[in-house]
């Protein structure tokens, strides 16, 4: 059994990083290989919205037609048996570089279709860990920058 987890922070030793290692070491405790990939480290940007995953019959369908440091991890995602993301909540949402792999992971292997199908070679459980440290006076400016943004922008 293989597991791959995912740090989508930019520290690599603080609460994110520790709890996908915890993680890891269960895994390890019943015999998986393991390996932990630093997104950070990466030089990657998500989805550009070209659709050549969509093409049928083209060369990149179901894959990212992307070449960047990305691309063979994404190759090495299908020979996992598990992933375990990971990334600290920056402003109610997950950080832009987990973003951005979770585009390029997922978005090249929807379908169009009534089904719901997808494209992936096979079924894999994938965990999510993530962190959020939000004091009460942050939440009320975010609330309320929130509703300027939905006020101004909808």
């Amino acid at each position: 059994m293989k597991v791959m987890a995912f740090n989508g922070s930019p520290r690599k030793k603080w609460n994110t990083a520790v709890l996908l290692e915890k993680a890891l070491e269960g895994a390890r405790s019943q015999g998986a290989e393991t390996e932990i990939i630093h997104l950070y480290d990466l030089n990657y940007k998500g989805c550009k919205s070209c659709f050549a995953c969509k093409l049928k019959g083209g060369k990149s369908y179901g894959r990212c037609n992307i070449r960047d440091e990305l691309t063979p991890i994404l190759d090495r995602i299908t020979e996992s048996d598990a992933l375990i993301l990971g990334s600290p909540i920056y402003l109610g949402a997950a950080t832009g570089e987990m973003r951005s792999f979770c585009e390029r992971l997922i978005f090249p292997y929807l379908v169009y279709d009534a089904e719901g199908s997808t494209l992936f070679p096979k079924r894999m459980p994938v965990g999510f860990i993530y962190i959020h440290e939000f004091s009460s006076f942050l939440q009320w400016i975010f609330i309320g920058s929130h509703l300027l943004f939905r006020s101004t922008f909808d």
